[in-house]
C-alpha cells in the first residue's frame, strides 16, 4: 500500500479510494471539534470575506472550502483541488446539500496548479501541504495563481513532540515495522516547525510572512474511544499497521493503548496538540 498523500503526484492506496474519502467525511465533526479554531485563523490571515476568489489546495472532502464558500457568498466563488476525485466528489455533494452555487471543484496535482495567473484574491491549505513531495513547486503555482496583493494561508501539524496521540502511535509502528522515515521527506511534521514553514514562503517569494501556533486538543469520552478512532484512521499509521503480521499489528496496539493511557483521566482522553498557521501575501 502506498503512502496517502493529498496533493501529490501519485493519487495511490487507500486516499484516494472511495472508501476513504467516505471515512474521511464521516470524521469531520471530529476534525472541526480540534481543528476547528486554526481553521477560522487561516481563513482570517487569508482575508477570505464577501467577494473573494479562492483557491483551496489538497482540499479533501472540503470543510474548508464550504467555509470559505460561505465567508465568499454568492458574489465569490472557491475552486476546491485536489489529487482525489473521490474526495472532491463528496466536497461537491456536501456543497449542493448546503445550497451553495458558488463552489467548483477539480482534480489536481499540488504541483501543477493548471489555473489562469493572477485570477485567485486568496488561497488556503489545511493539513495538506507538508504531506506534497515538491513543495517549493506547489508553492510556485499558488503564487502564480494569485493577484498581486493576495494572500495564502496554510494550517500544518506542528512538531511530533507537540501532538503526542498522532505522533505515539505512528513512531510504534514505524518502529515495530522497522520503517523509519526516510530523512527529508515530506510527511505530517515536515513543516513543524515555525522556521521551516516561514522558510519555504520566504523562498517561493512571499512577503510579510507570519506563523501562529494554534493549540489542537484531542478529547475523547475515554481511552477506548481515542483507540477506536485511531485503528479506523486512514494515512500513514494504516499504512504501517498493514506491513505487520496480525500478530505483530496486535502487538503494536496493545504498546499504543499503553503509550496513550497517560492522557486518561477523570474528563476522559486529553491528548495536548499544536498546529502552525502561516500566511504570505504575494
Amino acid at each position: 500500500m502506498a503512502t496517502a498523500v493529498p496533493g501529490s503526484s501519485e493519487p495511490v492506496g487507500a486516499y484516494g479510494s472511495l472508501e476513504a474519502a467516505e471515512a474521511w467525511r464521516r470524521g469531520e465533526p471530529e476534525r472541526e471539534a480540534v481543528f476547528g479554531r486554526a481553521s477560522k485563523l487561516m481563513l482570517d490571515l487569508a482575508k477570505v470575506g464577501p467577494g473573494s476568489r479562492v483557491l483551496d489546495v489538497a482540499a479533501g472532502t472540503g470543510i474548508q472550502a464550504i467555509a470559505a464558500a460561505r465567508r465568499v457568498g454568492p458574489a465569490g466563488f472557491v475552486l476546491a483541488t485536489d489529487i482525489s476525485a473521490s474526495m472532491l466528489e463528496l466536497a461537491a455533494d456536501t456543497a449542493r446539500e448546503a445550497g451553495l452555487t458558488n463552489v467548483a471543484t477539480m482534480v489536481m496535482d499540488a504541483q501543477r496548479l493548471e489555473v489562469e495567473a493572477e485570477s485567485f484574491d486568496a488561497a488556503i491549505s489545511q493539513n495538506g501541504l507538508m504531506l506534497v513531495p515538491d513543495v517549493m513547486r506547489a508553492l510556485d503555482g499558488i503564487r502564480r495563481a494569485l493577484k498581486r496583493g493576495g494572500r495564502f494561508a496554510v494550517m500544518v501539524f506542528s512538531t511530533a513532540d507537540k501532538n503526542p496521540y498522532l505522533a505515539l502511535p505512528q513512531a510504534i509502528m514505524q518502529r515495530r515495522g522497522n520503517r523509519p522515515l526516510p530523512v527529508g521527506q515530506p510527511g505530517m511534521w515536515a513543516l513543524g516547525d515555525p522556521g521551516a514553514l516561514q522558510d519555504v514562503y520566504r523562498r517561493a517569494g512571499f512577503r510579510d510572512v507570519v506563523v501562529q501556533a494554534v493549540p489542537t486538543q484531542r478529547r475523547f469520552p475515554s481511552l477506548a474511544e481515542a483507540m477506536a478512532t485511531a485503528r479506523s484512521a486512514y494515512g500513514r499509521l494504516r499504512e504501517l499497521a498493514a506491513g505487520l503480521t496480525d500478530a505483530e499489528r496486535e502487538a503494536a496496539w496493545a504498546e499504543i493503548e499503553e503509550a496513550l493511557l497517560q492522557f486518561e483521566g477523570p474528563n476522559g482522553f486529553e491528548a495536548p496538540g499544536e498546529s502552525l498557521v502561516g500566511v504570505g501575501t504575494r
